[in-house]
Parts: structure tokens; sequence; C-alpha cells
């Protein structure tokens, strides 16, 4: 990987993995707080700041997939990825074995 290919590659990796936190801090603080402790504005706050980090995720997969040359079954999980709990986690590893770089 050249020097351009390893910025997007962490740039994505950052964002993917504060993309995942904001979505499970979503569903298993947020959530149940709404629910359980009758507190629905954790939902509010934590569901609009993960709202925008989706978006950003979203629009950071084509280039990145563009710049580090992915095939569509990657650039596939990596939108699946984005809609699954831990999904974000579980492509980030397996992205780093696959282009054999330390990010």
């Amino acid at each position: 990987m050249n020097a351009e290919q390893i910025k997007w590659a962490k740039r994505f990796k950052w964002i993917s993995l504060i993309e995942g936190m904001s979505f499970l801090i979503l569903l298993f603080i947020a959530m149940p707080l709404k629910y359980i402790m009758d507190m629905p504005l954790a939902v509010t706050y934590v569901g609009w700041a993960h709202g925008l980090l989706f978006i950003l995720y979203i629009y950071t997969v084509f280039p990145t997939a563009s710049k580090l040359k992915w095939e569509f079954g990657r650039t596939f999980f990596a939108l699946l990825a984005s809609i699954l709990p831990f999904g974000p986690f579980i492509f980030d590893r397996n992205l780093r074995k696959n282009q054999h770089v330390k990010l």
C-alpha cells in the first residue's frame, strides 16, 4: 500500500470504529435508559450523534473503496457492516488481515 492508501485506510478505520461505538452506545445504553428508566433524552442525543456518524461512514465507504481498489463484495460488506451491531469491528479486523497493513 502506498502512503495515500494508508491514509484512506486509517481514516476509514477511525470513522468506522467511532460509528460502531456510537451504535453500541445507542443500543445498549441509550435505548435501555429510554424504555426502562423513562429517560428519552438519551436516545435523542446519542441517536442524533450516531445518525451523523452513520452518514459520515456511508460517505467515506465509496472513496475509500476506490482508493483501496476494493471489489464490489468488500464494498457491499462495508455497507452491510454499518447496520449490524459489532459489524464495523468485524469488518475492520477482516480489512487489516486482508490488506496486510498495520493501522
